[in-house]
């Protein structure tokens, strides 16, 4: 047998498998699918089931939604184990953000908020209405709920990064001499929030927008503080002042944008704002809807928009 046909005809066969693993990278690539990271509040289990059925509608991409804490996701989005956060609170995760920044990408197109102390209608028409108020002993025994003498007031749920700093706030501001500060599940404040309402008892705790608690209890108004100043404000030192701006968006890890340049288009661009978080929680919470269901009705009613997200 000539050599040189014996080698052409191994070849051959192997050129031929070489061809085809080549034509099959992409599609094992395509078909690895994305996994988005969604947190334990109500508005991002909306926004995370809008972006899981854009992509896998437009696009026939696998999307897998799990549940996980904004470190897991941070952490998980720089492995590459996931892909998309799609609600990130800032200053709340700049920590993370700051940690992580080499591995993700910020939407550039945030929704805006605000967070502080809160005080229901009862309690501002008591004379609780700035935050110094609640170093009155005469005033902040009005907010006594369960007879022991010293009023109580909601500084967070237990692991919110917020929670931190508003501890660190009551004691710069001295309102923890005067008042029990209660760190409780959010849905429980709320509950305490609604009993002191039919009641007309006065309520005062942590907040912030958007949030459906400002359309379930219009009354509800934020406490005056002296202003916000980026030179002074720092964690935990220095942070007996309004807190900074509150920004929303989606972050992305950096890896999305090779893999699958349309899905990293769709983050970048989404312009969700204050009052479709808002409305998104209220629907999952007040009005009992499911966040896949909701979320389709959303991306029905919304193809202009959503088409200009891709341009």
């Amino acid at each position: 047998m000539n050599p040189t046909r014996r080698v052409l005809r191994i070849a051959w066969p192997c050129g031929l498998l070489l061809l085809a693993l080549l034509h099959l990278a992409p599609a094992q690539a395509a078909g690895a699918g994305i996994t988005i990271g969604v947190p334990n509040w109500p508005s991002v289990s909306v926004t995370a089931n809008i972006i899981k059925q854009i992509l896998e509608g437009r696009f026939g991409v696998r999307v897998e939604l799990q549940t996980a804490s904004n470190p897991v996701i941070f952490e998980a989005m720089a492995k590459g184990s996931m892909q998309i956060h799609p609600e990130v609170w800032l200053p709340n995760q700049q920590p993370l953000y700051e940690r992580y920044a080499g591995s993700v990408v910020k939407n550039a197109h945030p929704a805006w908020g605000k967070q502080g102390i809160c005080a229901n209608g009862a309690a501002l028409r008591s004379g609780i209405r700035d935050v110094s108020d609640l170093t009155d002993p005469d005033k902040t025994v009005l907010l006594d709920s369960d007879a022991d003498g010293r009023g109580e007031i909601f500084i967070g749920a237990p692991g919110w990064s917020s929670t931190l700093v508003e501890r660190n706030r009551a004691h710069q501001y001295g309102y923890d001499l005067t008042l029990s500060t209660i760190e409780i599940d959010e849905g429980l404040a709320e509950s305490q929030l609604s009993i002191a309402e039919r009641r007309g008892r006065p309520w005062v705790g942590f907040c912030y927008t958007p949030h459906h608690r400002f359309i379930l209890h219009p009354d509800l108004k934020m406490l005056t503080e002296p202003p916000y100043q980026a030179a002074r404000w720092r964690v935990p030192d220095d942070v007996a002042m309004e807190w900074p701006p509150q920004s929303i968006q989606p972050m992305y890890a950096k890896e999305l944008a090779q893999r699958m340049p349309d899905a990293a288009r769709l983050m970048a661009n989404m312009d969700l704002d204050s009052d479709d978080i808002s409305h998104f929680a209220y629907e999952v919470v007040v009005n009992k809807k499911d966040a896949a269901e909701y979320a389709r009705q959303w991306i029905a009613a919304n193809p202009d928009r959503i088409a200009a997200w891709f341009k």
